[in-house]
C-alpha cells in the first residue's frame, strides 16, 4: 500500500510510520519540519508543507491509496482551529487527487463518544478540553458527509507505553475513569483500518 500519514512528527505518528514499514508499506509523510523525523525520513518520502494546506496535502496526497491521520494539537498556537482546517485540507484535496480512504485520529470524549464517558471524564471533557473537543467535533462532521470511506478513532488518554495488542475496540465500550491506551496500540489500529474495510464509515472508541 502507499500510505500517506499525517502528523508523523508526533508521538503516535511515529508508531504508525514504523509499523507501516515493518509491514512493507511505500509511506509518505508531510511535515511542517522535516529534521523532526529523524533517521526515518531516509526511509520514506518526505514532502514539506503543512497540513492545513490544501496544496500541500494534494502534492502529498497525490499517488496515495489511503491516508492516516495522527495529527495532534502540539502546541500550536492555531490549537482551537487546527483540526477543522486541517479537516477542510485534507477533504479538498482528496478529491483533487481522488483518493478515498481516510482514517482520522480524533480523542475519546468528542461528540457522540461524550455520552460513553465516566462522570470524572466529563467534567474535563467539558471544561479544560471544551475548544479543542468542539473544533475536532467540526471537523469530524465535515469528514462523515465528505463521500470518502472514513474511519473515525477516538482513543482514551494516550501513553507511552509498548503496545499490547488485548485492547478494546467497538462503537461503545463501557468506559472507567482511569482508561488509556498506548499510542503505539493506536498506531497499530489505525494502520490495520487504512489496509482493511471493516470500519469504513464507523466511529471506533479504542481503550484497554
Amino acid at each position: 500500500m502507499k500510505l500517506l500519514v499525517l502528523g508523523a512528527t508526533g508521538p503516535t505518528g511515529r508508531h504508525v510510520v514504523d509499523r507501516a514499514l515493518r509491514c512493507g508499506d511505500t509511506v509518505a509523510v508531510l511535515a511542517r519540519r522535516p529534521e523532526a523525523l529523524g533517521p526515518v525520513a531516509d526511509r520514506v518520502t518526505v514532502i514539506k508543507g503543512d497540513a492545513t494546506s490544501s496544496n500541500d496535502v494534494a502534492r502529498a496526497m497525490s499517488g496515495q491509496n489511503a491516508v492516516v491521520s495522527a495529527l495532534g494539537r502540539g502546541r500550536s498556537v492555531r490549537a482551537h482551529r487546527l483540526f477543522t482546517q486541517a479537516a477542510d485540507a485534507v477533504l479538498d484535496a482528496a478529491r483533487r487527487t481522488n483518493v478515498s480512504r481516510l482514517v482520522w485520529m480524533s480523542s475519546f470524549g468528542v461528540g457522540d463518544t461524550y455520552a460513553s464517558a465516566h462522570p470524572g471524564q466529563k467534567v474535563a471533557y467539558s471544561t479544560l478540553l471544551r475548544d479543542i473537543y468542539a473544533d475536532k467535533k467540526k471537523s469530524e462532521e465535515a469528514i462523515r458527509s465528505s463521500g470518502l470511506a472514513w474511519t473515525l478513532v477516538y482513543p482514551t488518554t494516550l501513553t507511552n507505553g509498548p503496545a499490547r495488542g488485548t485492547y478494546r475496540v467497538d462503537v461503545r465500550v463501557k468506559m472507567k475513569l482511569t482508561a488509556r491506551i498506548s499510542r503505539a496500540d493506536v498506531a497499530e489500529f489505525l494502520h490495520q483500518s487504512a489496509h482493511s474495510t471493516q470500519w469504513i464509515h464507523r466511529d471506533v472508541i479504542i481503550t484497554d
